[in-house]
């Protein structure tokens, strides 16, 4: 039987708050694209804001910061962990 094979996504702040959980733990085939994990962790949560605040989140796959890059060119290997970090206010 074939292992399955996740992603951990973790939310902060208004993303946690859109998702109504601090992580979710998202099934891949392989590695995948950011593009596509967001949209997957978008599915996970329908009827909610989780769409919009990713759009707006500073990403970090591991601890590497994703920057300005493409989402679709981003590539994440299973078993990885990403991480949305919504703007915050203040310092």
């Amino acid at each position: 039987m074939a292992e399955t094979k996740v992603i951990r996504v973790r939310y902060w702040a208004a993303a946690k708050a859109a998702a109504g959980t601090d992580s979710d733990d998202v099934p891949v085939a392989g590695p995948t694209t950011l593009a596509d994990l967001r949209a997957a962790a978008v599915a996970l949560h329908p009827g909610t804001r989780l769409a919009e605040v990713l759009a707006a989140c500073s990403t970090l796959v591991g601890d590497r910061p994703v920057g300005r890059a493409d989402p679709a060119s981003v590539v994440i290997e299973a078993g990885s962990s990403v991480e949305f970090l919504p703007p915050f206010a203040g310092g």
